[in-house]
């Protein structure tokens, strides 16, 4: 009895070291792979930190330096410089932004929705109004917003419209970009 007792102990420590080693290679690859991920994800933020500044401020001011709108390469690629908007509303001058909306006839642009949170079984009571769910005392969350593509095409609309506009409110940014056409 005492050679199969040692031989199934000896079995068992075998597979114990055999899964502990394939668990710390496995260990080692994750890490290994976390790393790379983290390095490439770096890689890529910098390659579009320095596609921005050639394709938005470098290249732009070159073809403006030397008057010129679009160019034709070699290769039948074709760069064009237009302009691009953007706008984004900050956080803390959300309710200033929206009164500005509003008080100039933009309201429409302004996103409004309401939700209620039910449990299991509830259905029927989903149903009923706001104002009657509110006065049976379910809490109901309210979210306020302006679509970013749509503040976006606004922003343009008013500015190419001669339209006074806060900048500064609505976080508007007016730039060039080059864009090249691949044949």
């Amino acid at each position: 009895m005492t050679d199969s007792f040692e031989d199934f102990a000896s079995e068992l420590t075998d597979i114990k070291e055999e899964g502990l080693a394939r668990i710390a290679s496995l260990v080692r690859q994750q890490l290994a792979f976390e790393a790379r991920v983290s390095f490439l994800e770096q890689e890529l933020a910098d390659a579009k930190k320095n596609l921005k500044e050639v394709a938005e401020n470098q290249l732009p001011s070159a073809m403006a330096e030397y008057g010129m709108a679009k160019v034709k390469m070699d290769d039948g690629s074709e760069i064009a410089v237009s302009k691009f908007y953007s706008a984004s509303i900050p956080k803390a001058r959300q309710e200033e932004a929206f009164d500005w909306l509003r008080d100039n006839g933009h309201e429409s642009l302004i996103k409004n929705q309401v939700a209620v949170s039910f449990g299991r079984s509830e259905d029927t009571v989903a149903q009923l109004l706001m104002d009657r769910l509110q006065a049976e005392g379910f809490e109901t969350q309210q979210k306020v917003w302006v679509e970013p593509m749509t503040l976006k095409a606004f922003v343009k609309e008013q500015v190419e419209g001669g339209a006074p506009i806060p900048s500064d409110l609505f976080g508007v940014y007016i730039g060039e970009q080059a864009k090249i056409k691949r044949k």
